[in-house]
C-alpha cells in the first residue's frame, strides 16, 4: 500500500509542475466513517462497525479555455486514492484508485465528486480459510465512490475546507462468485490545498447561441467482452461476447439518445443450464434451452470532452432461459479515441444485481 500511496503523490505532482497557463491544481484529503448499508440480508453477519478510512486527490481546474468547460460549469478532473477500513475482520481492508471528476452547484459552493476505478481486498472469499466472505470473491473489483460536498478552497492562504457525505460501492460484477458487494454511507470531513500562487480568471466567451447544435443520425457498431460467472460457486468463469448495433441522435452538444440491439453469448448460462438440470429436477430445465439472448434497448449518451456517459435499460425479446428477468441495465464509460472510434467501460446488470463488467471497442459513424 505505500508503494501505492507514493504513486499517486508522484503522479500529482508531476502533473502540478507542468501546468500551462489553463489550468490551475490542487489536492485535497478526507477522512470519512460511516455504516455499511443493509442493501442484502445475506450480508448482514458481515455489518459490524463503523467503517472509516481517508481519501486522497489531486485534482486539475479547469477555467473555461475550452467550450465544454464552460458548458459544465467549470468542473474539475482528477485522480483520487482511497483507503477503508471495514471494521471486520472478514472484510479486511480495501485500497481503491480512482479518476474522477468534480462538478459545482449553487455559486460554485456545493461540489458533486463522481470517481470510477479498481479496488483491491486483502481479505477476498476462500472455500476454507474465509468462507464468510461472502461479498468480494475476488481480490481486484471494480469500485465507484460519489461525494457530495460543501467546499471553500483558500480560506487561510492556500489551504481550504470540504465537508459532506460519501457513498463508496466495491463489487467485482460477478467476475467471480461470490459477489454481493459492499455500500458505505458515510461523513468525510476534508482539507484542501492549492498547489499554485493564484486561481485564474473563469472565461465566459460563449455566445446566445451556443446551445444550438445540430448533427445527423449516427450509426453505432460495438464489441463487447469479459468473463464471468454464475451465483453458484466453483462453477467456472467464462468468457463472453456481446455484439450491439444502434442509432443515436445528438439533440444538443450534451446529450444524444440512442436505439439499439444487444445479441448475448454468455458461456456462464451453458453451465448454469447444465447445472440447474442436473442438481434441481424440480425447476422442469431440460437442459438443452439456448443460452443465446437477444435485446432492444433505448439509452442515452451525455457528452464531457472525449468521455462520455451512457445508461441503457433493456428488454428481452429472445429470452429462452430465465436468468433475472427479462429486463436488463447497462451504464458505464466511452473515451473516444477520434470522430468515429472509441473505447467502453460498463457494467451490465438486472436491476442491483450485477452481471458482467464489459470491456468494448465500437466505430460511431
Amino acid at each position: 500500500m505505500r508503494q501505492l500511496f507514493l504513486c499517486v503523490f508522484y503522479i500529482a505532482f508531476s502533473f502540478s509542475f507542468s501546468q500551462d497557463k489553463t489550468h490551475t491544481s490542487y489536492v485535497d484529503i478526507s477522512y470519512f466513517k460511516g455504516n455499511i448499508a443493509l442493501h442484502n440480508s445475506d450480508i448482514l453477519h458481515l455489518i459490524k462497525g463503523h467503517p472509516e478510512g481517508f481519501i486522497l486527490s489531486w485534482n486539475k481546474k479547469t477555467y473555461g479555455f475550452n467550450n465544454w468547460e464552460q458548458r459544465y460549469n467549470y468542473p474539475d478532473y482528477g485522480i483520487s486514492f482511497a483507503y477503508q477500513n471495514l471494521k471486520n475482520d472478514v472484510l479486511g481492508n480495501v485500497s481503491s484508485l480512482y479518476a474522477h471528476y468534480n462538478f459545482y452547484f449553487l455559486k460554485r459552493n456545493i461540489m458533486l465528486r463522481i470517481g470510477q476505478g479498481i479496488a483491491y481486498t486483502e481479505n477476498p472469499y476462500h472455500k476454507e480459510n474465509n468462507f464468510r466472505n461472502i461479498a468480494f470473491g475476488s481480490k481486484l473489483m471494480s469500485s465507484t465512490y460519489v461525494m457530495i460536498n460543501y467546499k471553500k478552497e483558500r480560506i487561510i492562504d492556500r489551504f481550504g475546507l470540504q465537508a459532506g457525505f460519501s457513498l463508496i460501492h466495491y463489487s467485482n460484477a460477478n467476475v467471480k462468485a461470490p459477489n454481493t458487494s459492499i455500500n458505505s454511507l458515510t461523513f468525510n470531513l476534508g482539507v484542501t490545498y492549492s498547489l499554485d500562487d493564484e486561481a485564474l480568471e473563469y472565461q465566459n466567451t460563449l455566445d446566445e447561441n451556443h446551445e444550438k447544435f445540430t448533427q445527423p443520425i449516427k450509426y453505432n457498431i460495438a464489441f463487447r467482452s469479459g468473463v464471468n460467472q454464475s451465483d453458484v460457486v466453483g462453477s467456472g468463469q467464462f468468457p463472453f461476447y456481446i455484439f450491439s448495433a444502434y442509432a443515436d441522435k445528438r439533440i444538443h452538444h450534451k446529450s444524444a439518445l440512442q436505439f439499439g440491439a444487444d445479441v448475448f453469448f454468455s458461456n456462464f448460462l451453458k453451465e448454469l443450464i447444465y447445472y440447474k438440470s442436473v442438481a434441481f429436477p424440480e425447476e422442469n430445465v431440460d437442459g438443452d434451452e439456448d443460452y443465446k439472448r437477444i435485446g432492444v434497448f433505448t439509452g442515452h449518451e451525455l457528452f464531457i470532452n472525449k468521455t462520455s456517459l451512457i445508461t441503457q435499460l433493456g428488454y428481452y425479446v429472445y429470452y429462452p432461459f430465465d436468468f433475472e428477468g427479462r429486463t436488463y441495465f447497462r451504464v458505464g464509460l466511452k473515451r473516444y479515441f477520434n470522430d468515429q472510434w472509441f473505447g467502453a467501460l460498463t457494467l451490465k446488470s438486472h436491476g442491483a444485481k450485477a452481471e458482467a463488467v464489459e470491456f468494448g471497442i465500437g466505430i460511431r459513424l
